[in-house]
């Protein structure tokens, strides 16, 4: 067989032993000048001490050396543990990583090499901070694990976006993915270190618009699945109160009664309770209103003037029998929901920060209030007509705040409970609206006011035409006041047009979020309607004498199983690393 070359490496993969002497002599070549690179990296290690020796062997003999020695063929499986030990190992007093080292890099399973060049462009990302590093710790400060053997770093982020992190580096710009939320992208966007201004011009728009389209306080369950899914946070903090019950005195009992009266879906006897409140709350309402029938108003007058000439207090009989005993069933009921709410809930303090446990305190505040005021007034002794026309000014204004007991069928209403919530994320819409119509009734007031101040039509000052330009402008008309000149006419016109544009334009972002928070609350009914009552129990039962405490300590372990099974799941042959 015929010898080969000094410096030549036998691939047994591809080549036979009939090798052509072209590549024979490209191989010499190639190992005749690796001598000289090795040469001019001190700073290699045992990688450098090995391309010496292997030049001290091909230059021949030098001055007190013996003759040169034969460098054996390496063979394929040698060669390939050759390349991985060429990934240079630290020494005491040598940087830790060269500097134009290629990035080895692994997000969820997804490994790729990037080049120093390419990580160069942009260093104040977080990989670019990580290439120059000078340190292992300030290295493992930015990454969440370090592979020594491999001296491969690991981060716990999402792979997909990952993989358009690679073509950031490549390009210059980054590409929203459909597979994650406006809130999850920016979130991986802040980790890595990139900002909007790093966003291609053909994504950036499609993003803003999405970003503004769902604000942060708006949409918090940007993980689920669905916008419209049930959020996680709700039966956290379900779970939360239902956990303050285990050290508490006649816990589960009480857990049962609150459950009961804040969830019409939870049993039967709860069904019934919330049926019971319906028609409590409607008989008052009806009961108020009959209140202002005219016989009832003219009964009452002759009463209440025969009641002031013998001298008594007419509040005892301006009320007709049957709604006054009407009146003092819905009172005791409505005390009752109260009392029992407040003593069965789990926390004082969070039950009135509740906004429906104010409207239940607010609908039975005025009977006691006005109980409180003839009391007071029947201690004086004799009162005279002025107090008694005070006291029933008092009482007027204390029935009229019973028309808040509409507002307690949103405890059992989807829809007003939805408008509630659209209220509460849309002030900003709101106050936007509220914005352009002070504008717009202050400029066509002042308009309509220099064009028939001269006219006897009712624009006598400014003030006065606010309420014709409030009027006009929510399109409303109702021709009590209207212009007659043709300048003022012109200026109702412009008024009414901008009205339009006005009122339309916010109220179809109003509209969207409250379509939102319907859907929403309707899939949270629904996930309670569907779920097995047994399976309820049970975890109701899971967490009996459960603190605060241990419920937050299993949650934390819950997270720490999540996280290992998803180590377990991962492809155990990552694909080939790759370097851009």
């Amino acid at each position: 067989m015929r010898s080969q070359p000094l410096g030549t490496e036998e691939d047994g993969e591809g080549e036979g032993s009939g090798a052509s002497g072209s590549s024979e002599a490209r191989r010499g070549h190639r190992d005749r000048d690796e001598p000289r690179r090795g040469q001019g990296f001190p700073n290699l290690g045992a990688f450098g001490d090995r391309r010496a020796r292997r030049a001290g062997a091909l230059e021949g003999p030098r001055q007190g050396q013996g003759p040169p020695q034969r460098v054996p063929p390496v063979s394929t499986g040698r060669r390939a543990a050759a390349v991985v030990s060429e990934s240079p190992v630290p020494r005491a007093g040598v940087s830790w990583r060269r500097s134009d080292e290629a990035l080895r890099v692994n997000v969820g399973g997804v490994r790729r090499r990037l080049s120093a060049r390419a990580l160069a462009r942009f260093p104040g990302t977080r990989l670019g901070r990580l290439q120059a590093a000078a340190s292992e710790e300030q290295a493992r400060r930015l990454c969440d694990d370090y592979d020594e053997a491999a001296r491969e770093f690991y981060f716990d982020r999402h792979p997909g976006f990952f993989l358009g992190l690679v073509h950031f580096y490549r390009t210059g710009r980054l590409h929203v993915l459909d597979e994650l939320c406006v809130f999850a992208f920016g979130q991986e966007a802040d980790y890595w270190g990139l900002g909007e201004s790093a966003l291609a011009t053909c994504c950036r728009a499609r993003y803003l618009e999405r970003h503004v389209a769902r604000p942060r306080d708006w949409d918090e369950d940007s993980d689920t699945p669905s916008s419209v899914d049930p959020c996680p946070d709700e039966i956290s903090d379900v779970q939360r109160e239902l956990a303050r019950y285990g050290a508490a005195r006649c816990g589960r009992l009480r857990r049962r009664l609150w459950l009961t009266m804040e969830n019409p879906g939870y049993s039967l006897p709860s069904k019934l309770f919330s049926c019971v409140s319906i028609g409590v709350v409607l008989a008052s309402i009806a009961a108020m209103c009959i209140h202002s029938l005219p016989e009832y108003q003219a009964r009452e007058a002759a009463a209440a003037v025969a009641a002031v000439a013998a001298g008594r207090s007419p509040e005892g009989m301006r009320d007709d029998p049957v709604l006054r005993r009407l009146e003092y069933f819905c009172i005791a009921w409505f005390s009752f929901e109260v009392s029992s709410r407040l003593l069965l809930a789990p926390s004082a303090r969070n039950f009135f920060c509740h906004p429906l446990n104010l409207i239940d305190i607010v609908s039975v505040l005025p009977f006691y209030l006005t109980l409180v005021a003839g009391a007071a007034l029947g201690d004086q002794g004799g009162a005279s007509g002025e107090d008694l026309g005070d006291l029933g000014k008092v009482v007027q204004v204390f029935r009229l705040m019973r028309i808040f007991r509409v507002l307690k069928l949103a405890r059992h209403s989807t829809g007003l409970r939805s408008l509630g919530a659209t209220l509460k994320h849309s002030y900003r819409e709101v106050g936007i609206l509220l914005l352009y119509l002070a504008v717009g009734v202050s400029v066509f007031s002042c308009v309509a006011y220099t064009a028939e101040k001269e006219e006897e039509v009712g624009f006598d000052t400014i003030p006065a035409c606010w309420w014709w330009g409030t009027v006009s402008m929510t399109t409303v008309g109702y021709g009590d006041v209207v212009p007659v000149t043709v300048a003022g006419k012109l200026a109702a016109s412009g008024c009414i047009l901008g009205g339009i544009l006005v009122v339309a334009l916010p109220i179809t972002i109003i509209f969207n979020k409250f379509s939102h928070f319907y859907r929403r609350q309707k899939a949270l009914e629904a996930a309670v309607r569907n779920s097995d009552h047994r399976e309820f129990e049970d975890l109701l039962s899971s967490v009996d004498g459960v603190s605060e405490a241990s419920l937050e300590t299993s949650r934390e372990t819950s997270q720490e199983g999540r996280s290992v099974d998803l180590e377990a799941q991962a492809p155990s042959g990552p694909p080939r690393s790759q370097i851009y």
